[in-house]
């Protein structure tokens, strides 16, 4: 613990091992691989390297939970998460300083990500009590038809490095108060706070093996999760990640037609019209934009701005831009902290370059900071770029960046054909005064959320998922994300007629 960049609290909380049935773990082979701070590039810790040879006995440690947790009683699952919603956020500022350190998202953001994913734990805590059955009087005379809910069984849980809190919480909240037990294999860069996370489940008392987590590596993730998705006992997979990986995952679970929830890429559209609030639009659009130095699902990818306030919008955003000081999260007067991955920077420059080759302009650059600590930190400054096209990749792509890159259009109906232009649909945004013009949006836009006059698309008590190729399945809202970890069975009895 000397060794930390940090200090907790809490020292227990932070736990660098493996964890299944109630126990630290190592892996088979003895290897391990290094967690950076992202700020500095600098690695503070490592955590066990699992190969596909670990799976099975985790898996089982599911199985065998799962056959007492699914008879446990729902209001006793239902204080479970509360307990552990409770210990979470007492422990609120000890974690937030783990997931600055292995995010590098300012501390502000870290606070934030906590409060937003507590947000399931109560909610799921609830939802636990309200799974219900339906009973039918069929067309078929002298028969009842009874259906019934159960838990579907071990369930995994592969998750990002943007939002390692939310994420697990919202995917294990759900199955925990469905009655599964879960296996949640955090992404490499992040693996910390999903351990503090299972420590903190077990102080809350869900029995041994009823939550699990397998640490890799980024070479071994391929095989690991292949392995956990073809295991025979698991029987559901929440993937949240990019596109091109969750076609991956849907072919692996294909072979055991395991159940599957998908939330993939985003690219989502950001449209403003003449006749809206432009500085309500301003402020959703920022604390969007910027957040986690763009690296989100969900944030605002193309920003299309009506003809008639277009200049007057854009100096806006960049006056604001210019308040943004870019630095370590740990440091208090950070409003951004570094991408969380070198590759990340890399795209990053590669897609404002293909942007600037292709007639774009840049309007706004903030320099990244030169402080000697700093200096190996995987930062990249915010960056606005106007006179953009379809032609350009950050039209084309996640940019997963703080790159705002704003669009010109006309008419509402361009606006509307150059939003849908992509093969995702995840969430939209459109900001206008218009009460009809909202109603056609929300109509015509092909997206799994719309935000009307908010750049927030995203609560435990709403349903949440997209459309086309930004997956299928939706996690938190009521019924449908609780769903996703039940199995109904159909009853259909004869009832005889009384003898006279």
């Amino acid at each position: 613990m000397s060794s930390l960049p940090f200090t907790l609290k809490d020292p227990a909380l932070f736990n660098n091992e493996a964890y299944c049935h109630g126990e630290w773990i190592g892996a088979k082979s003895g290897k391990r691989f290094s967690v950076e701070d992202p700020g500095s590039g600098q690695c503070f810790t490592s955590c066990p390297d699992l190969g596909e040879e670990d799976v099975d006995a985790v898996v089982r440690s599911s199985q065998k939970a799962f056959e007492e947790y699914r008879l446990l009683n729902p209001r006793t699952r239902a204080e479970l998460l509360l307990k552990w919603h409770h210990l979470i956020r007492e422990s609120r500022d000890d974690i937030a300083t783990i997931l600055t350190y292995e995010t590098g998202k300012p501390l502000s953001e870290a606070f934030g990500e906590i409060d937003y994913a507590t947000g399931f734990t109560w909610w799921f805590a609830g939802e636990a009590e309200r799974i219900r059955g339906d009973i039918s009087t069929p067309s078929a005379p002298g028969r009842r038809v009874l259906v019934i809910k159960q838990p579907i069984g071990v369930c995994a849980a592969l998750v990002p490095w943007n939002f390692p809190i939310a994420m697990i919480l919202r995917k294990v909240g759900a199955a925990l108060a469905a009655g599964c037990t879960m296996i949640a294999k955090p992404s490499p860069e992040t693996p910390l706070t999903t351990l503090t996370l299972a420590y903190l489940a077990e102080k809350a008392g869900f029995p041994k093996g009823v939550f699990n987590v397998m640490t890799t590596s980024n070479e071994n993730t391929p095989s690991l999760s292949e392995a956990i998705c073809k295991h025979p006992l698991v029987q559901k997979v929440s993937f949240t990640g990019s596109t091109r990986v969750g076609s991956i995952i849907a072919s692996h679970c294909a072979v055991g037609l395991k159940k599957v929830t998908f939330e993939l890429g985003g690219n989502c559209p950001f449209i403003i019209f003449d006749d809206a609030n432009q500085d309500l639009a301003l402020a959703q659009l920022t604390s969007l934009k910027w957040r986690h130095a763009g690296q989100a699902c969900v944030t605002a990818n193309r920003i299309y701005v009506q003809e008639g306030i277009y200049e007057k919008f854009l100096t806006k955003l960049v006056e604001h831009a210019k308040t943004i000081k870019l630095g370590h999260g740990s440091m208090e007067s950070v409003t951004m902290g570094p991408l969380t991955t070198q590759r990340g920077v890399d795209k990053a420059k590669s897609q404002v370059k293909d942007a600037l080759q292709r007639g774009a302009k840049i309007a706004h650059k903030c320099q990244v900071p030169s402080d000697s600590e700093l200096r190996n930190g995987y930062f990249f400054g915010p960056t606005i770029l106007r006179d953009m096209d379809s032609s350009m990749l950050v039209t084309q792509e996640e940019s997963f960046a703080p790159i705002a890159g704003l669009y010109k259009f006309k008419t509402e109906a361009e606006a509307v054909k150059l939003a849908n232009d992509t093969d995702m649909g995840l969430a939209s945004y459109v900001f206008t005064r218009d009460v009809n013009r909202s109603w056609r949006m929300m109509e015509q836009l092909e997206a799994g959320m719309i935000g009307l006059n908010t750049g927030s698309s995203s609560a435990a008590e709403s349903p949440f998922g997209g459309m086309k190729m930004s997956g299928y399945g939706k996690e938190s809202g009521k019924d449908v994300a609780i769903a996703e970890y039940l199995i109904s069975k159909t009853i259909t009895m004869t009832v005889e007629s009384a003898s006279l």
